[in-house]
């Protein structure tokens, strides 16, 4: 009982990235920017789709609601961050905080990854059943399928984040890392953490490998049916399409399954920590960006509404 008060009562600090404190601002800078980049670049796309009657399909509505959800997801990360940044570490975070920064950056983050499988099916149905397309994907079946991105994520997230808090925590209250990411948070834990640790792998495994399989599935039948286009102009906005969504699930996909599905023997704090960055700052930034240049309705859109203002 006095373990747990102790645990209850504790806090986390999170290493800098740099004990220079110039060093530290350079770097607060740099998370400032892309945040603020990931947020006018998603909130345009959430935006543009809203206002444009053209854009009311499901494509763009799955697109839309990616965005959305790319701003929480940053979100839920990015202030302590540049707080701890501007305070060398020296902010703290109770560790009721830390396990509701952590529920709901794997929350966002387990939804993200089924919504692009979602997004990968709304192409599939776009591309080999074109006639079908309207009945099949009414927008019924559009909001089902956002909704069960949402209760997925959840589902993932809630029993890892109270299952990994509910280990004891001792002395260390240093977390090698910017934010409450699990596998830093569970290497503070003095307790034996190998269960913990299958949980963890087993889960990230189902998170990423079946929507991961479920995309290759349907790129596989898309590919195909590309190649039976007999237009030079209809396959090329196939590929432009296809092509878009398929950078986007590399980014995402590789980066969380070298954190999560890498031996824990293997794990890196200051490699893990890096990557975080890519998938955490970057990814975000580069979905809006890869999708509104390869995609002409969206470029005209955006003309369109900058030609009002």
């Amino acid at each position: 009982m006095e373990g747990i008060n102790k645990t209850a009562k504790m806090q986390f600090f999170f290493r800098p990235f740099s004990p220079d404190p110039e060093v530290q601002m350079l770097i607060f800078v740099a998370f400032l920017m892309m945040y603020l980049t990931s947020l006018g670049g998603n909130a345009t796309i959430a935006v543009i789709v809203q206002i444009n009657l053209s854009l009311h399909t499901p494509m763009y509505f799955f697109l839309a609601n990616l965005a959305v959800l790319e701003i929480f997801y940053t979100s839920s990360i990015t202030p302590l961050a540049l707080a701890n940044l501007l305070s060398m570490g020296k902010t703290p975070v109770s560790i009721t905080g830390c396990g509701t920064q952590m529920f709901f950056f794997v929350f966002l983050g387990g939804a993200d990854c089924v919504l692009l499988a979602v997004m990968a099916y709304d192409q599939f149905i776009a591309i080999c059943h074109p006639l079908r397309y309207r009945l099949i994907m009414s927008w019924s079946l559009c909001v089902e399928l956002l909704v069960g991105s949402l209760v997925l994520g959840f589902l993932l997230s809630l029993p890892l984040t109270i299952l990994i808090f509910h280990l004891p925590f001792c002395h260390n209250d240093e977390i090698y890392h910017f934010y409450c990411d699990m596998p830093a948070v569970m290497r503070l834990a003095c307790a034996d953490t190998r269960v913990h640790k299958t949980a963890l792998y087993i889960i990230s495994f189902i998170v990423l490998s079946i929507p991961l399989s479920l995309i290759s599935m349907s790129y596989v039948f898309i590919v195909v049916a590309i190649l039976r286009i007999r237009s030079a102009e209809g396959r090329q906005q196939a590929y432009s399409t296809c092509s878009s969504h398929i950078l986007v699930v590399l980014l995402q996909y590789g980066c969380t399954s070298f954190i999560y599905l890498s031996p824990s023997s293997s794990y890196s704090p200051e490699m893990g920590r890096v990557v975080s960055v890519a998938y955490t700052f970057i990814t975000p930034i580069l979905n809006p960006l890869i999708y509104s240049l390869r995609n002409k309705e969206l470029k005209d859109a955006l003309r369109k509404a900058l030609r009002k203002f």
